[in-house]
């Protein structure tokens, strides 16, 4: 196990897909994330679907993954996979530009 795990953190990479762009995703998500105490960031993909990264403590990150599930008012989410588990924790929560 490493350290992350037995600290009882986490860190996963998701995309969520659907209607989840044009709907206020990102900031909701810097929101959301931000009052769980996430540090990561959020951005949309040219293919409609929004990216993110999540980091934080191991119920935080999936309570996160439970709301994104869900998403703002306006949002239609058919799918949220995580793609990545791991990796670095970044400082902060930003919305980066598309990718």
């Amino acid at each position: 196990m490493g350290s992350e795990a037995a600290l009882g953190r986490r860190t996963v990479r998701v995309r969520i897909t659907g209607q989840v762009q044009g709907v206020g995703f990102r900031m909701w998500a810097e929101r959301n994330a931000r009052a769980l105490g996430l540090t990561g960031w959020v951005r949309n993909r040219r293919d409609g679907a929004v990216e993110a990264l999540f980091s934080g403590a191991s119920g935080a990150v999936r309570d996160m993954l439970e709301r994104c599930s869900e998403g703002p008012i306006g949002a239609a989410v058919n799918e949220v996979v995580i793609v990545e588990e791991g990796g670095p924790a970044p400082p902060g929560f930003s919305v980066l530009p598309a990718a």
